[in-house]
């Protein structure tokens, strides 16, 4: 099917987009102008005294500088400006569904199709074309319900959500408005998902439901104004997730996004993340003062003292969720602080900007024209289907943290916990978790005398976070399963490692020689007796040879480390140790032993 050409005037867009802004700023300036020329009448009349009152604006700004710089010298930090102002924020995330239907046709569901090739008579609201609900696009969903703790409705229903653009040919979409099929959920964010330190221990944020829904066209933006539209994507399954406003921070708002796509993710609910489009945020942003209750008590689900909020839409990163609340935040206070008052409107961001701007006016219930779709009958869901979720759910986030923190067989850091949850859509949890299952398997079997490494799962981790990782970045090459040498390949590595059968180098280069394909599929053990890669320990007196003749070639650095501490710079010794030595022989412990003998006495 052809793509879809929509040519756009520009004129009149154009001129309402820039000419009263032109009109704008000369009305600001002929302000600025008869405000000058008043101040300057004033000071004329006033006489004396008034005159001695009158502080120039240049000397007013260098007197607050002063001041601050004075402040910060005797170490009294500087107030932050939003400080008498508390923000508050709720999210609106959509994420599509991994399922290979669309909601309401049997067409394809495939991303990756030549555009408009899945496209049904319903998805392009052909006259007489009726919705046909599949059933299995409620599985994914009800497991993102169960993982953020939601009440299943035994009973949802469909709503119509009327509003006209280019990406929705009918004229309306179908979602969830009055009866969404999951409510009151709840979502634990901790420190270590990021969120600010104002925050302490934690935050619980609210879910006030989650309901299915139809995805739009889309749209790409073309020179001349034309927008092409691919219609595969239209009826392709969303959930929209909606959080209470409970957040209070730009740092633990974006922590929030990351925690919702992160739990998606591990339970299989989802196509991709935001780096991909399978998820967007839109965000929803007031500000009140602390001491102070907003007249006309404004509500937002429920919660009432708050300030007038604004939405930001189509948020399509963790930082543009940051970025967007810290500058709408700043420009309501602004508004406020001058005596203005904020208006209810939807914003747009764009990323590396630092103010968000005007989209429309905010629509309201009444603007949608909300209505039960009288063509699609309700979504009843059995207990026995609810029960067969909940006893098949994988282990979400917060318990594959706990797990590998805590249980001796892995034992990793936090940090090093978070990396192999979250990168590539948990496939590298899972490499590390059979490479830790192939090593310590290697490992019981070990000869008399050598005793078996200590963290395994730390050595192992290392390797698969750090080593590989290097080589997939700087080859930029994404996580394949069929690309990455295999988990019993880098178990093998980092075994003969561990039992000093080979050194760190050797080690690293073996790793890339599979990484980069071994012509022969040779094992490791094959490869490392036929380069003959096996380590020959060196003598004592070799080591003393190869060190005292690198130390003789920089007597400036060992006066450094004799004389200044800068213990560091043996680490150079040891480098130069290891390229006068024979390939692969050299120890670098055993040769840091002998150089810090040798420099410190």
């Amino acid at each position: 099917m052809p793509r879809l050409c929509i040519p756009q005037r520009t004129g009149f867009a154009w001129y309402q987009q820039h000419v009263p802004l032109t009109i704008e700023l000369r009305n600001l300036a002929r302000q600025n102008r008869s405000f000058s020329s008043r101040c300057l009448l004033s000071t004329q009349t006033a006489g004396a005294s008034a005159q001695q009152d009158f502080v120039p604006l240049r000397k007013q700004l260098k007197d607050e500088a002063r001041a601050k710089r004075s402040a910060k010298r005797k170490g009294q930090p500087e107030k932050p400006r939003h400080d008498d102002w508390e923000l508050t924020v709720g999210i609106e995330v959509h994420a599509q569904l991994d399922t290979d239907r669309k909601l309401f046709s049997r067409a394809s569901a495939s991303l990756d199709d030549v555009p408009n090739s899945n496209v049904a008579l319903f998805d392009l609201a052909f006259p007489g074309s009726q919705p046909w609900f599949q059933p299995a696009t409620l599985i994914p969903a009800l497991r993102a319900a169960v993982a953020f703790n939601c009440e299943i409705q035994r009973v949802s229903r469909f709503d119509r959500k009327h509003y006209f653009y280019q990406d929705q040919p009918a004229g309306y979409q179908i979602t969830q408005y009055y009866e969404p099929f999951a409510t009151n959920g709840s979502l634990w964010l901790a420190p270590h998902d990021g969120i600010a330190k104002e925050d302490g221990n934690g935050v619980r944020v609210g879910i006030k439901q989650i309901q299915m829904e139809q995805d739009t066209a889309k749209s790409q933006e073309l020179p001349s104004s034309t927008y092409l539209l691919d219609f595969n994507r239209v009826s392709r399954p969303l959930i929209e997730i909606i959080t209470l406003p409970q957040i209070h921070s730009p740092a633990t708002a974006a922590a929030c996004v990351r925690k919702i796509q992160a739990i998606l993710q591990s339970v299989g609910a989802v196509t991709t993340g935001m780096e991909m489009g399978g998820l967007r945020a839109d965000v929803n942003v007031s500000v009140r003062k602390r001491s102070d209750t907003i007249p006309g008590d404004q509500q937002y689900h429920g919660i009432s003292g708050l300030g007038q909020r604004t939405e930001i839409k189509n948020l399509s990163s963790f930082k543009a969720v940051e970025d967007a609340i810290i500058a709408e935040r700043n420009r309501q206070i602004g508004v406020l602080e001058a005596g203005g008052t904020i208006e209810g409107e939807t914003r747009g961001w764009t990323l590396g900007s630092t103010q968000t701007r005007k989209l429309r006016g905010k629509e309201g219930e009444v603007d949608y024209r909300y209505m039960p779709d009288p063509d699609l009958g309700p979504v009843v869901i059995s207990e026995d289907v609810i029960l067969a979720i909940q006893s098949k759910m994988p282990a979400l986030p917060d318990e594959l943290m706990q797990l590998l923190t805590n249980d001796p067989k892995y034992n990793v850091s936090t940090e090093d916990a978070k990396a192999l949850i979250e990168l590539d859509d948990g496939a590298r949890l899972e490499y590390y978790q059979d490479a830790v299952d192939a090593f310590i398997s290697l490992q019981k079997n070990l000869p008399e005398g050598e005793t078996p490494a200590a963290s395994p799962g730390k050595v192992i981790g290392n390797w698969v976070l750090h080593e590989l990782g290097a080589l997939l970045s700087t080859s930029s090459t994404p996580w394949d399963p069929q690309r990455v040498p295999s988990p019993t390949a880098i178990a093998s590595i980092v075994d003969l490692l561990s039992r000093k059968k080979i050194t760190s180098t050797t080690a690293r280069s073996l790793l890339a020689m599979v990484f980069h394909g071994d012509d022969d599929a040779r094992s490791i053990e094959k490869i490392v007796q036929e380069e003959n890669l096996l380590l020959r320990p060196m003598s004592r007196d070799e080591y003393l040879a190869l060190a005292r003749e690198v130390i003789v070639k920089h007597p400036d650095m060992v006066a450094q480390i004799r004389d200044k501490g800068q213990m560091g710079k043996i680490g150079f010794f040891v480098g130069q140790v290891k390229r006068a030595g024979e390939k692969g022989r050299v120890e670098a412990q055993r040769a840091e032993e002998i150089l810090r003998e040798l420099i410190l006495g």
